[in-house]
């Protein structure tokens, strides 16, 4: 289903939402709360944007499920066969600690089952 194309370019996908991420991590970011209690910065929301909009481009009509888009009901997303399954900043609580454990996930769900998926450790610099 993903050329070796396809894959490359989501890899760069999620090195730039790597570099967002890195660049609000060197500022005085602001922390919010979520209505679960979770934490939220701009990272995420950049990442975020980041991801969704390479992916948007490069796949128009497979759907995204992401921690930071919008609450898309089950009843929707149900009959969904194919899906991207993204965390653009898996790890924000220790992003705000500034101790560089989080990452990037971007998966690609088909039939309920992953077949693809790309990693990447920003600070490592290592890309799964």
């Amino acid at each position: 289903m993903l050329s070796k194309d396809d894959i490359s370019n989501i890899n760069n996908i999620a090195y730039n939402a790597g570099q967002a991420i890195l660049d609000i991590y060197k500022t005085a970011f602001e922390v919010e709360i979520k209505s679960d209690n979770s934490p939220l910065t701009m990272a995420d929301k950049k990442s975020h944007i980041v991801i969704e909009s390479g992916l948007k481009s490069l796949f128009p009509d497979i759907p995204i499920l992401s921690e930071e888009g919008r609450n898309i009901p089950y009843s929707e997303r149900k009959k969904w066969t194919n899906f991207w399954l993204i965390d653009p900043l898996d790890g924000t609580k220790e992003f705000i600690k500034r101790n560089g454990e989080f990452t990037v996930n971007i998966a690609l769900i088909k039939d309920n089952y992953p077949i693809f998926g790309s990693v990447y450790e920003k600070n490592k610099k290592e890309l799964f």
